[in-house]
């Protein structure tokens, strides 16, 4: 087995995109910003052939369309646990992947997210996309990311993601990345 290596590996990844629903999003903390992250990620995702995992908590209408449109027909899993592990079909979605590393975003930061990564963090590797995931305020979502982080869950951004899963700068799918994070 290699050494561990603090760098994610895109082999091993697998993007989750947690409840950004249309009835929840317009009265999250920075609305704007954790959708454009979403559709960052989601774009990037397609671009680099990473798999995704959309969940949608049932009562909280669809996907929103600018999200679903970057996922290019990434069907969704419908839930009504808030942790993600307490619906079969996502386990079930998990394994038949096969990775070891979960990238959480979507909403909210405090309960599905939360929930879903302290319990994928039995058994995988998982980073929660701070600036990617949101809660209805600043201060729930802070106490989300710490109490992640200090149950070993990793904290990052978009952009982390998004640099460590490239690798590397010269190649086309860093040509048609740039247009993202400029």
């Amino acid at each position: 087995m290699p050494p561990y290596s603090p760098l994610i590996a895109r082999e091993d990844s697998l993007l989750v995109i947690i409840d950004a629903q249309e009835r929840l999003m317009p009265v999250i903390e920075g609305h704007q910003e954790v959708t454009d992250n979403l559709v960052r990620l989601a774009k990037f995702a397609g671009i680099v052939g990473l798999p995704v995992v959309v969940t949608e908590q049932q009562k909280l209408g669809a996907t929103l369309p600018v999200v679903a449109e970057a996922l290019g027909g990434v069907s969704t899993l419908s839930k009504i646990t808030f942790d993600c592990f307490g619906s079969p079909e996502f386990v079930s979605a998990l394994a038949a992947q096969g990775r070891g590393t979960l990238i959480l975003a979507g909403i909210e930061a405090h309960i599905c997210v939360a929930q879903t990564a302290l319990t994928g963090v039995r058994d995988y590797r998982v980073q929660v996309v701070s600036d990617a995931v949101g809660s209805r305020t600043r201060a729930n979502w802070l106490i989300a990311l710490e109490r992640v982080r200090a149950a070993g869950v990793e904290v990052t951004s978009t952009e982390m993601v998004i640099y460590e899963l490239l690798r590397r700068a010269g190649t086309e799918e860093f040509r048609a990345t740039l247009p993202l994070v400029k």
